[in-house]
C-alpha cells in the first residue's frame, strides 16, 4: 500500500496566503437584527454553508458576513475535494480559504465531513484501493482523519460521520470503507477525531425526516447513536440536516402536520435522552411541490420553515442553525430534482439577486420566539 502523504500544518506564509485568497471582508460582528444576532440573543448561532463560487462573489461574501456567525464549507472538507485523484494528492487550498474567511470575520467554523460514508461520494481510486488488510485500512483512515481535523483547530464541531444509515433499510451502509475497516468503522472515526480535535464537538449528521418514508431511517439512526453511547464513544450531538420539503430521492412534503410533528418530537426526545445536543446543519426548503406563483410559493416555503424551526428551537439542546446556502443562486437544489414546471427553485432565505424573501423573516421570527438557552462556548 502507498503512503498517505500526510501534510504538515500551515506555515505563517501559507495561512496569510489562504486569507488573501479568500478576498476577506471586514471582521465586524453581525448586527443585533441580523439572523445571527437574533439567534445569539437566545443562545443559538446562525450560519451558512459556503463554497468556492460564493466565496468568489463580493456581494455574496458581504451578505454572508452581515447575516452569519457560523460557517461550514459546502464541499471543500470532503474526501473527494481534499484527495480526489490519488492517494497523497492533497488539495487544501479551497478549504483553507473558507477557514480564513471564517476566522477573519469572527465566525464559528464547522467541519463537514471526515467520513461521508456513501460510495457514490467516495473517489473511485479509494473504492479500488488495496489497503493491505483491516489493520492497515484502520491506520490509513486514522491518518487521514488526523491530517484533516488536525489542520483546522478553529473548527468548533466536526460532522465526523455523515449519512451512514440506509434510508430504505435502517442498516449501516456496506461501503468501501465498511468493507475495509469492519463493523466498528464509525467508532474508529469518532475516537480518532477526538484524539485529533480534543476541543471540538463531535457530531453524527444525517438527513432523516418525518413521515413513514423515514421511519426505518430514524430507527437506524437512533440504534447507531445508542450503540455509540453504550460504548462510551465521544459523540456529542446529532446533526439534523433539515432539507425540508423533500430531497433528491424523497417524497415531496409541503406541510408539517400535527401527527408528523408528534412523530418527529418522539425521535428528537430519544436523541436528547441520550445526552446529545442538537444542530440543524443544512437547512433549506425544497419548493418542488409548491405552486408556480412566486408570492404563494415563497409564503408556503416560509410557513414550512417557521413550523420546523419553532419545533426544533423549542429544545434547549438546539445550539446552531445553518442553512445550506444563503441565496437561491448558490443552492445545490438548482441542479437536482427539478420542478415539473422547470422554473428555478427558491429554497433559501435570499433570492438570486440577494434580496430577502419571506423565508428570511420566517427564520428571524422563529429566533425571536425561541426560548433562551445556554450557548455553546
Amino acid at each position: 500500500m502507498g503512503r498517505l502523504g500526510v501534510p504538515r500544518g500551515l506555515s505563517r506564509r501559507e495561512a496569510l496566503a489562504a486569507g488573501s485568497a479568500a478576498v476577506l471582508v471586514g471582521a465586524a460582528a453581525p448586527a443585533p437584527d441580523s439572523l445571527d444576532g437574533l439567534a445569539r440573543a437566545k443562545g443559538v448561532r446562525f450560519g451558512t454553508a459556503l463554497g468556492g463560487r460564493g466565496l468568489a462573489d463580493p456581494a455574496y461574501r458581504a451578505l454572508v458576513a452581515a447575516e452569519c456567525g457560523a460557517l461550514v464549507a459546502e464541499n471543500e472538507h470532503k474526501l473527494y475535494s481534499l484527495m480526489s485523484q490519488a492517494e497523497g494528492a492533497w488539495r487544501f487550498e479551497p478549504a483553507d480559504a473558507i477557514a480564513a474567511f471564517a476566522r477573519q470575520n469572527g465566525m464559528v467554523l464547522r467541519g463537514h465531513t471526515l467520513l461521508w460514508n456513501k460510495d457514490e461520494f467516495t473517489p473511485p481510486w479509494v473504492k479500488t484501493h488495496d489497503f493491505g488488510g483491516r489493520a492497515a485500512a484502520e491506520r490509513w483512515l486514522s491518518a487521514y482523519i488526523k491530517a484533516v481535523a488536525g489542520r483546522y483547530p478553529q473548527v468548533q464541531s466536526w460532522d465526523v460521520v455523515n449519512e451512514t444509515i440506509d434510508t430504505a433499510t435502517g442498516a449501516e451502509r456496506d461501503t468501501a470503507f465498511a468493507k475495509a475497516v469492519g463493523p466498528e468503522l464509525v467508532e474508529l472515526c469518532f475516537h480518532v477525531a477526538h484524539e485529533a480535535a480534543p476541543n471540538a464537538r463531535l457530531v453524527y449528521n444525517d438527513y432523516m425526516g418525518w413521515g413513514p418514508h423515514f421511519a426505518k431511517h430514524r430507527a437506524g439512526v437512533l440504534k447507531l447513536l445508542a450503540r455509540l453511547k453504550s460504548k462510551n464513544v465521544p459523540v456529542h450531538a446529532l446533526g439534523v440536516q433539515g432539507h425540508i420539503g423533500g430531497g433528491v430521492d424523497e417524497p415531496a412534503v409541503a406541510r408539517f402536520p400535527a401527527a408528523d410533528q408528534r412523530e418527529w418530537r418522539a425521535f428528537l426526545d430519544e436523541a436528547k435522552g441520550m445526552g446529545l445536543d442538537l444542530l440543524i446543519t443544512e437547512l433549506d426548503a425544497n419548493d418542488k411541490a409548491l405552486p408556480s406563483d412566486i408570492p404563494r410559493r415563497d409564503a408556503e416555503a416560509a410557513a414550512l420553515t417557521k413550523a420546523f424551526l419553532d419545533l426544533m428551537l423549542s429544545y434547549p439542546e438546539m445550539k446552531q442553525v445553518l442553512v445550506w446556502g444563503l441565496a437561491d443562486k448558490y443552492s445545490w437544489l438548482q441542479g437536482t430534482s427539478p420542478r415539473a414546471d422547470k422554473l428555478p427553485k427558491r429554497p433559501t432565505p435570499y433570492d438570486a439577486e440577494l434580496r430577502a424573501k419571506p423565508m428570511r423573516e420566517a427564520i428571524a421570527a422563529a429566533f425571536r420566539a425561541a426560548p433562551e438557552r445556554a450557548p455553546w462556548a
